[in-house]
């Protein structure tokens, strides 16, 4: 079995890989995400992570998309009470921005949408600078005294504001956020490593890293010469072109190949290692592309193959 972890100060325990699910909906239709869940949930997953405007991006989308199928999925399961969402509020197209009215409807139109009447992990997913912390805070807080939502979180939040939004929070004894969700991986350490880790360290902030897999390019797929069918392909294409991308892939290689493990788990091995991680995020299509994921919760590296990735990462 494996152990699940604790997120922050709340009291939510979550399996160390937390299931992405943006695919939900768009790339991966409901039927392919019924059975990826189902699968994750086989596997002892239980931390399944969406936003309000998945899939927005996409002609002919809304947004809600993701949640909406994640929901009918629960419906369909009937266990709710096993599944921990986690979803985001703020760059829907219809509920852009965190004003307090629009983080109440935002909620509101993702509870209708997940089918539930309570959210476990409520993400602002990107800041609002317009709007003081204090007014974010409050608003979330009430979301939480009224049992909407069970814990609070912050993604794509600078050091100085997130230290603000927390130590507002203790002050007046209001939810403080529990966990943090930043852009992270073995090539892209500066948008998180130094002050922001720092702050996420100081206040017991539980860290969940997005682009865990560097949009692919970490599960080693993209290599010089080959051709990749993926609505992501182009941004993964081009850590190629950089001395780390070859030299992290090369990495990889030897450590995965020493583990007998997928490049792709010792990728998400690494990041679950380092301090304040708690569970690095990621998403898959189909069923077949979740035995590497899941496989983190099991891979342990040594102190000298996590030292050499993160100088290869350098």
């Amino acid at each position: 079995m494996t152990t699940l972890r604790t997120l922050g100060s709340s009291d939510l325990k979550v399996f160390p890989l937390a299931l992405g699910g943006n695919v939900f909906g768009w790339t991966a239709d409901r039927t392919a995400s019924f059975a990826v869940l189902d699968a994750y949930a086989a596997a002892g997953g239980n931390f399944v992570d969406t936003a309000d405007t998945y899939s927005s991006w996409v002609p002919g989308h809304a947004g809600g998309e993701s949640e909406t199928v994640l929901g009918e999925w629960l419906a369909a399961r009937g266990n709710r009470s096993d599944v921990l969402v986690a979803t985001k509020v703020g760059a829907h197209p219809e509920f852009k921005g965190l004003k307090p009215a629009t983080i109440k409807a935002g909620a509101e139109e993702s509870l209708r949408r997940l089918g539930t009447d309570y959210i476990d992990l409520y993400y602002t997913h990107f800041d609002d600078p317009d709007v003081p912390v204090e007014e974010i805070v409050t608003t979330l807080d009430q979301l939480v005294k009224e049992g909407k939502v069970r814990a609070v979180a912050a993604s794509n939040l600078s050091a100085e504001r997130l230290d603000a939004s927390i130590t507002f929070a203790e002050r007046e004894g209001l939810a403080r956020y529990v966990a943090l969700q930043p852009h992270y991986n073995l090539v892209s350490r500066d948008t998180y490593e130094g002050p922001l880790r720092d702050t996420a360290a100081r206040h017991g902030l539980s860290v969940v890293p997005y682009f865990a897999l560097a949009s692919g390019f970490l599960t080693g797929k993209y290599r010089p010469g080959t051709q990749v069918e993926s609505a992501r392909a182009e941004g993964a294409g081009k850590y190629l072109e950089s001395e780390r991308g070859v030299k992290v892939l090369a990495a990889l290689d030897r450590i995965a190949e020493a583990h007998g493990a997928e490049v792709a788990t010792v990728a998400l091995a690494w990041l679950a290692a380092q301090p304040t991680v708690v569970a690095p995020l990621a998403s898959a299509r189909a069923p077949e592309q979740l035995p590497a994921l899941l496989a983190v919760a099991e891979l342990e590296l040594t102190e000298e193959e996590l030292a050499e990735l993160t100088a290869a990462s350098a």
